[in-house]
């Protein structure tokens, strides 16, 4: 397929999909080699380039998803890459990756919607509107300031420092009733955020309108700046839902290059394997923990490979049960590493093997969105290691979707009670 940019200049590319060719201009091409382009797209000349001129380049979409602006002038490329599954299916995911959701047999909202970016626009503005239908909710903040009168705790150390043997003003302390929290900054952020972002609809940019103007008075955050932290308690149960997609829609404006760098964008882009991974360890951890008790963990990060610490050991899940010898203290009991790809490699098997020696645990689990299932067995001092491959396919409906995930964690928890016999046995 060959294409040529619009006057917008825009570029529409498919994650996972293999090569097109556009015609591109020396500014448009050396923008899209550039190393903030890098994690999102591949580059290279389709033939005989012909310097000053606008030449064929083909593109391959890598694994982000989501809009941005790359360039200015007439070196401006507006660059548009569709996820691979159903729109609908991945705002499923990122309900889990946002850590506020529930198994449910309805899509989630915005599922009938084809693009991205609109999608997650709607799903915020309708979870924000449900929010603060009852009313922004308020808290309180200490705030420190200079008054005329006394109001909550005088601040005597600051007060000696500024105004030795001054009565007034008043350096004080108080706590103050305020909307200006970090729950509805970061719900201000996000609306502001998709506000700045093109192919929203007018009636969803006036319903985000309106989300700004309850958020009067709340501070909004800076571009680049750490995002506000909140601590989901009963008070704020309401805003769990759009407090996870204001983060996911926030953290979007930027991403990290290899040497840890972030770089922000102009748009929004959504790392597919980190949400696949958040996704799994969510979904099954919830699962496991239902069906045999104990303790998921994802992300756990509590285990090094070497005694001094300096190599941290990074499993997306560990689910902790309680030992075969029946003791109180649960162990580490079944290991799971997601893989947003097809299939398997080899330094993804050493590292599950490591895992598996290093915990003391006999059996780890790969899943993948692609691939074939295998197992493959590894001898070590005397004991099998056993390294099981699962497949997880993303565009499953979502009941098949769910029922999967049970699967899963049922035939590991089989899996897990047949190695505990045999070890018993021996």
């Amino acid at each position: 397929m060959t294409t040529t940019p619009s006057a917008l200049t825009r570029i529409d590319l498919t994650e996972g999909e293999g090569w097109s060719t556009w015609t591109l201009s020396p500014g448009q091409a050396h923008v899209l080699t550039s190393e903030r382009a890098a994690k999102l797209v591949d580059i290279k000349p389709a033939g005989r380039q012909r310097r000053g001129t606008r030449d064929r380049y083909e593109l391959r979409a890598k694994a982000m998803v989501g809009g941005v602006r790359l360039g200015g002038d007439d070196s401006a490329v507006q660059l548009r890459i569709t996820p691979k599954i159903p729109v609908d299916r991945l705002l499923y995911l990122l309900a889990y990756a946002t850590g506020h959701a529930q198994w449910s047999d309805e899509p989630v909202e915005a599922g009938a919607r084809h693009e991205l970016l609109p999608a997650v626009g709607h799903a915020f503005t309708e979870a924000a509107d449900r929010a603060l239908r009852p009313g922004v909710l308020l808290g309180y903040r200490e705030v420190e300031d200079t008054l005329p009168m006394l109001r909550g705790r005088l601040r005597a150390p600051a007060q000696l420092r500024r105004r030795p043997g001054l009565a007034l003003p008043l350096e004080v302390t108080y706590d103050d009733h305020t909307p200006d929290i970090a729950e509805n900054r970061l719900l201000l952020g996000a609306a502001r955020r998709l506000l700045g972002l093109p192919g929203l609809d007018p009636t969803l940019r006036a319903r985000l309108r309106r989300i700004v103007v309850q958020l009067d008075g709340v501070t909004a955050p800076r571009p680049g700046a750490p995002l506000s932290t909140w601590t989901a308690n009963r008070l704020n149960t309401r805003y769990h839902r759009a407090l996870g997609l204001a983060e996911l829609i926030l953290r979007g404006a930027s991403y990290e290059l290899d040497d840890g760098r972030r770089v922000l964008v102009d748009g929004l882009l959504l790392e597919m394997w980190r949400v696949f991974e958040t996704f799994l360890a969510a979904a099954l951890g919830e699962e496991l923990r239902r069906r045999a008790g104990g303790r998921a963990e994802p992300c756990d990060r509590d285990h090094y490979l070497d005694l001094g610490k300096k190599e941290l050991l990074k499993p997306d899940l560990i689910h902790y049960l309680p030992p075969s010898d029946g003791g109180r203290r649960l162990v580490p009991a079944i290991i799971v590493d997601a893989k947003y790809k097809d299939g398997t490699k080899r330094a993804d098997l050493y590292q599950m093997f490591a895992y598996c020696v290093r915990l003391g645990v006999g059996e780890g689990h790969l899943v993948s969105a692609a691939g074939s299932e295998n197992r493959m067995e590894v001898p070590v001092a005397g004991k099998m290691v056993r390294l099981y491959r699962h497949v997880v396919d993303l565009s499953l409906p979502y009941r098949q979707l769910r029922a999967r995930i049970e699967e899963l964690a049922g035939v590991m928890l089989h899996i897990r009670a047949e190695s505990s016999a045999q070890l018993h046995e021996s």
